[in-house]
């Protein structure tokens, strides 16, 4: 996101240092700079996709891997707890251990879950709220180029038949 966001400020910085068109708020740019950097940032958008993309599946690794954990507290609670029923007081002592297991394993779980949760729900959030800001400059600064475009090309305009007029 960064490097996009640097082009931008390379054209803002393109945009301030340029020559002002005499007798005007306006100024002359290198069209083709312009244009090269537009073209960069166009390639760089879908790299930046790619890492949200790249995200999610993270988050989606991680609630898989808790799923499996939780599974295998789970199974390991159930083996420990038919190992103990030999006799009446050790099973019931087991039964208590390994309902006590289970919630940890449960408990252990449902942390896992929501922490992971709520940290890709942030990285999502963060990566959507990035996007929406260079949407918006994207599309502010294309506005600003074309008007800037559309009074220089008045501006000539009206030179050509200032000077057709002085024939």
């Amino acid at each position: 996101m960064d490097s996009v966001l640097q082009l931008l400020d390379e054209l803002e910085e393109i945009l301030d240092s340029s020559r002002a068109v005499p007798f005007s708020n306006k100024v002359s740019v290198d069209k083709e700079e312009i244009y090269d950097i537009i073209s960069e940032i166009r390639m760089k958008l879908p790299n930046e996709l790619k890492q949200s993309k790249w995200v999610i599946e993270e988050r989606n690794k991680i609630l898989i891997d808790a799923q499996r954990e939780a599974d295998e507290l789970m199974k390991n609670a159930e083996d420990r707890m038919v190992r103990m029923i030999d006799d009446n007081e050790v099973t019931k002592k087991a039964y208590e251990q390994a309902a006590a297991i289970i919630d940890a394993a449960k408990k252990t779980s449902k942390e896992m879950r929501l922490g992971a949760m709520e940290y890709a729900e942030g990285v999502l959030a963060d990566a959507e709220n990035k996007l929406k800001e260079l949407k918006t400059v994207v599309y502010t600064e294309s506005i600003k180029t074309d008007d800037y475009f559309a009074q220089t090309l008045n501006v000539l305009a009206e030179n050509i038949q200032e000077l057709r007029l002085g024939k």
